[in-house]
């Protein structure tokens, strides 16, 4: 490739008089040139990766380190709330106990007091009784009334607080007082109590002797019986007294159950929200952190690669920029271009003709001319660079050199392929890999800004409804509120009409009553005169001699007017209270179902209103999401602009440099099969 270069850098050199050796030396500065400047602009390229490598890997570790502090925060808070939950299900079950004993104390409690109660009436019913029997007693005893007071006494003996002795003391006196007033023919002590109320004699001295003491020990007994009762009724007093504290702290300690199990069980329904909240920010950032991670794993062996491959290149080019100088230096020195300028001009001139002649008889070797020709052909049909400039070599330099030269080329070819191959599989999965990135972050960006937009008109939409509801909550206030006016108004006005209407009846009634019994009276009083007069001459005009009895025909129609007056006002009443019942029962219905509408309504406005504020509080969250994963499309696509230069093939494919590396291999060993026959 070199002598074909030298030779034909000596043709154009005849024509525009410049050497070969001078050419090559200005193509060796043009090549450290364009390599330092290579180099530089691979720096600085470098640099910017670099940047963005530690400035991205940076933002990934702090939203990795922030992710890991909120999760912290987030399973407290789950825990907490798990805690709250089962101390609130704890402290609820406690209350509902109290509750429910308080309850049952309370009822207990009634039903000793009514059980209490109802032993009170009894026992005051008889000390009551008790006494007043004894009362009766007394009197009749101290009015020396015997009958009358065996009577009461014999009453009084069957009452159930009467003690033994005092039992035995009426007793006593009843049979003393049997005895003295029995006769042969007495009645008994019964039948003198039968007639107890009928006038008796006085009693004997023996009776009231007698009686002296029943009257001590009554009266006594009675004294017993009202100071007992007395202590019955305070005692009474006392326990009712005492069972209303104890309901009166039983019903409010009900109520502070009551009122704590409401409060600890909307508390214990907020926490287990704000746990199910919780889970819900711990999953999506465990998620996101997830994701990060893996990005920042893969960037971070990324930037590490291109850190290793970029000192084999910066390495690899300053070996090259160094070999380049050397060799210009070698070309420059005395030995090549002091020779080239005392002998090349010469010898280019008499071979000017043809450059490939200069070489066909430089080839003192026929085979290796064939081999060389041969080359040629395939470098010809393949457009291969390496065939040709190898096709020069074979047909210049010695067998052994070019068989070596040959297998060199196709191990270097192979090690070569290699490389693309390893290259081509990290670029494939590295393209897979971003474009699997690219999709899915365009993907979750449309789907977010789709989100977005739907909420947003959602919250737009729950906003007219809410204010449209709003306005018909207030229209069915304004409603309700004329229709009570005008339902009062009417109200007003009916029973004025019925009260009227019942005046006016009761007024024509009694207009009716005075004229009916007039002319019933007038005709009464005219019924007996039977008599008539002659008609004098020339007498004056006058009545004639029928009896009157009312104006006649003009007191049948008052009274028929009076009549259907009254039925009118009849009618004007029972219309007026009909329509005032329908006018109610349809005032109560609409009012009944506006109340209802409005409920319904202020319902429907507190749930928009707080799907509102929830989908307000989506969207916020989700425009933090959009930011951050058009972040990550907008990483994933610089990324991709970065591998494009290595990865995306400009002029030939993959498979078409593979498939023509691998003829230009054959063809090499073809060339050596050739060299070996000869």
């Amino acid at each position: 490739m070199q002598r074909l270069l030298l030779v034909l850098t000596a043709t154009a050199a005849i024509a525009s008089e410049v050497t070969p050796v001078q050419k090559v030396i200005q193509l060796l500065d043009n090549m450290k040139d364009k390599g330092r400047k290579e180099m530089e602009e691979e720096q600085v390229q470098y640099a910017k990766f670099k940047q963005f490598c530690e400035q991205t890997l940076i933002d990934k570790t702090r939203s990795i380190d922030e992710a890991t502090d909120k999760m912290e925060v987030l399973e407290a808070d789950i825990q907490s709330s798990v805690s709250e939950a089962e101390r609130l299900t704890n402290e609820i079950a406690v209350h509902t106990a109290d509750i429910e004993a308080a309850k049952a104390e309370k009822a207990n409690a009634t039903s000793i007091r009514e059980t209490e109660r109802a032993d009170f009436s009894e026992t005051l019913k008889d000390y009551t009784e008790s006494i007043d029997a004894i009362g009766r007693a007394l009197k009749a005893l101290k009015d020396n009334s015997k009958k009358v007071a065996l009577v009461q006494l014999s009453a009084a003996r069957n009452l159930k607080m009467l003690p033994k002795d005092a039992l035995s003391s009426i007793d006593a006196y009843l049979s003393d007082a049997g005895n003295q007033a029995k006769e042969p023919e007495a009645p008994s002590l019964l039948m003198e109590a039968a007639s107890a109320g009928e006038d008796q004699a006085p009693a004997p001295k023996t009776y009231e002797s007698s009686s002296g003491g029943v009257i001590s020990m009554l009266e006594g007994l009675q004294d017993k019986f009202v100071d007992e009762r007395v202590a019955l009724e305070k005692e009474e007093a006392a326990k009712k007294h005492a069972y209303e504290l104890l309901a009166l702290r039983l019903s409010a300690q009900e109520a502070q159950g009551k009122k704590d199990l409401q409060e600890k069980t909307e508390f214990k329904a907020k926490k287990l929200q704000a746990k199910a909240t919780a889970e819900g920010d711990l999953e999506d950032t465990t998620s996101e952190r997830s994701s990060d991670k893996k990005y920042h794993d893969d960037l971070k062996a990324t930037c590490a690669k291109k850190a290793s491959d970029f000192e084999v290149r910066q390495k690899t080019r300053a070996e090259e920029l160094e070999a380049v100088g050397k060799a210009k230096d070698i070309i420059a020195g005395g030995a090549v271009a002091g020779s080239a300028e005392k002998h090349l001009p010469g010898l280019l001139q008499k071979t000017a003709g043809s450059a490939l002649a200069l070489l066909r008889m430089d080839s003192a070797d026929p085979g290796q001319a064939q081999v060389a020709k041969f080359l040629q052909q395939q470098a010809a049909q393949l457009n291969s660079r390496v065939l040709s400039a190898l096709a020069v070599r074979v047909g210049d330099d010695p067998l052994a050199k070019v068989k070596k030269m040959i297998e060199q080329l196709i191990v270097k070819m192979n090690q070569q392929a290699n490389e693309e191959a390893d290259k081509k599989a990290w670029c494939d999965t590295e393209m897979a890999t971003n474009k699997a990135t690219r999709e899915d972050k365009t993907d979750s960006v449309d789907s977010i800004k789709s989100e977005i937009d739907e909420l947003n008109a959602a919250v737009g939409k729950l906003g007219e409804e809410v204010a449209t509801m709003s306005a018909e909550v207030s229209e069915l206030n304004e409603a309700m509120k004329s229709a009570t006016e005008i339902r009062q108004k009417e109200k007003e006005k009916n029973l004025a009409t019925i009260k009227d209407a019942k005046e006016a009846q009761a007024a024509v009634a009694q207009a009716l009553n005075v004229l009916k019994e007039f002319y019933a009276a007038a005709a009464d009083a005219t019924a007996f005169v039977q008599t008539s007069s002659s008609v004098v001459s020339g007498q004056p005009e006058v009545f004639g001699d029928e009896p009157y009895t009312g104006m006649g025909g003009a007191q049948g129609g008052v009274v028929g007017m009076l009549e259907v007056i009254e039925s009118d006002f009849a009618r004007l009443e029972a219309e007026t209270t009909a329509a005032e019942e329908a006018g109610k029962k349809e005032y109560d219905e609409f009012m009944e179902d506006s109340k209802v509408d409005q409920a319904s309504k202020k319902a429907a406005i507190e749930h928009k209103t707080s799907k509102k504020q929830t989908n307000t509080q989506e969207v916020t969250t989700l425009e933090g999401d959009l930011l951050g994963t058009q972040k990550e499309l907008d990483a994933a696509l610089a990324y991709f602009e970065k591998l494009k230069p290595d990865c995306v093939d400009a002029g030939a494919s993959y498979a078409e440099r593979k498939a023509q590396r691998e003829q230009e291999i054959k063809d090499l060993q073809q060339a050596i099969e050739m060299l070996e026959g000869l």
